[in-house]
């Protein structure tokens, strides 16, 4: 029986975790909370901090594991790839990890291969906000250059606000390091691309639909296939997949964000290395029949991964709801009651649907991912179609909050 390490165990990795187990694989699991969704599932527990690499290699040479990876956690990318490359495993390398994971590198390695992307600076200090955004230009976007889930992103108009939100930015990044760019205004789309011996094939591009104010970095809807003029999604496709190239992923599944400009351009956002959250793999296995997670594990214990598993073998339109407050469909405030899930699964058109609610926590404005409490996923004959399934579908499920 083939071994199997999963950095980081949370909800999404559960889902793997059980799917690993369902062809026989024995999965070990690392995570620092003890309580991770993924490590009650895991056939082995280790409580180990995933950013610890020695620590996480001791686990996976003393447990001979025959392959490693990570699903939706940005910041265990590197660490996946440092495990795999000092205990002889199929990986992505090191390099490419820091490549695609680390936003200024991303991002210098983009413009030396002429990938359309946002001006970009680096900013530290205070004392470096002015000359950073007059190299980004105004209204930016301010990160941090290694961080995930959408944590200390804020669109600033000013050196005044650049300087009131960078102390967010940098502490959110472990390496103390932000960055500045361009806000670009358009449509912004989720990417998927298998990269299979070194040849990157593009599987899906969707819409991915952001509400107003401090949480516009936050997709709050998806929408397959997007919505943007073909010449313009002919642009898209090829950027996607050259800015996978450009970045060295050889084997591997790539996340390419891009924006979809009203002047007919598109520019790239960002790339991960890894199956990406926000339900994407259950956009990428309703759209258009691909299963992410058993080609990630087949590329971590360097199985074939055939044509049969890796093009689409059809094209549905599908549109994924996220429960959030405003835009959204919940209210904000102290949960007080749960209605059941039931009637939303058995709406018209629903293949899907989960909420990670709980009696007792906050429903805030959306902020970041971690504001989204749950999904609604649905099919329809054309786009719009699915949408208003999706939102309908959204508006049936009861939750009564503290006034």
């Amino acid at each position: 029986m083939k071994t199997v390490l999963f950095v980081g165990a949370g909800r999404h990795q559960r889902r793997a975790i059980e799917h690993a187990q369902g062809r026989g694989l024995r999965v070990v699991a690392v995570d620092r909370n003890a309580q991770a969704p993924g490590l009650v599932a895991a056939d082995i527990a280790e409580v180990v901090d995933f950013t610890d690499v020695a620590g996480v290699t001791e686990v996976g040479r003393r447990h001979r594991v025959d392959g490693v990876l990570t699903v939706s956690a940005d910041r265990a990318v590197p660490v996946v790839a440092a495990v795999a490359e000092t205990l002889g495993l199929p990986g992505i390398g090191a390099e490419t990890a820091h490549r695609m994971t680390h936003k200024l590198a991303m991002r210098r390695t983009l413009a030396d291969a002429g990938i359309p992307q946002p001006p970009f600076a680096a900013v530290r200090s205070a004392e470096d906000s002015a000359s950073a955004l007059e190299e980004s230009g105004i209204p930016a976007v301010l990160k941090p250059v290694d961080s995930g889930g959408q944590r200390a992103v804020f669109r600033v108009k000013s050196v005044a606000e650049l300087e009131r939100d960078l102390g967010e930015a940098l502490a959110e990044s472990p390496t103390n390091e932000a960055m500045v760019e361009a806000f670009v205004d358009g449509i912004e789309m989720n990417g998927i691309v298998i990269a299979r011996g070194g040849e990157a094939a593009l599987l899906t591009l969707s819409d991915r639909l952001r509400p107003p104010g401090i949480g516009f970095g936050v997709g709050w809807m998806h929408v397959y296939p997007p919505s943007i003029p073909s010449d313009q999604l002919e642009r898209a496709e090829r950027i996607a997949v050259e800015s996978v190239r450009a970045l060295g992923l050889r084997d591997g599944i790539a996340f390419p964000q891009l924006i979809a400009s009203p002047d007919g351009n598109v520019v790239v956002v960002e790339v991960a290395a890894r199956i990406p959250g926000g339900q994407m793999a259950d956009l990428v296995r309703h759209a258009v029949g691909v299963d992410l997670v058993e080609i990630a594990l087949r590329q971590a214990l360097g199985e074939d991964v055939g044509d049969e598993l890796a093009l689409p073998q059809f094209s549905q339109p599908l549109a994924i709801r996220f429960f959030t407050a405003e835009p959204g469909p919940l209210p904000t405030g102290r949960v007080l009651a749960i209605g059941s899930l039931d009637p939303v699964l058995a709406a018209e058109g629903v293949v899907q649907a989960d909420t990670y609610l709980e009696v007792g926590e906050t429903i805030r404005p959306v902020r970041r991912d971690g504001d989204r409490r749950g999904y609604v996923i649905a099919v329809g004959g054309t786009q719009d179609q699915a949408v208003q399934r999706a939102d309908a579908a959204a508006a049936l499920l009861t939750v009564e909050v503290a006034a």
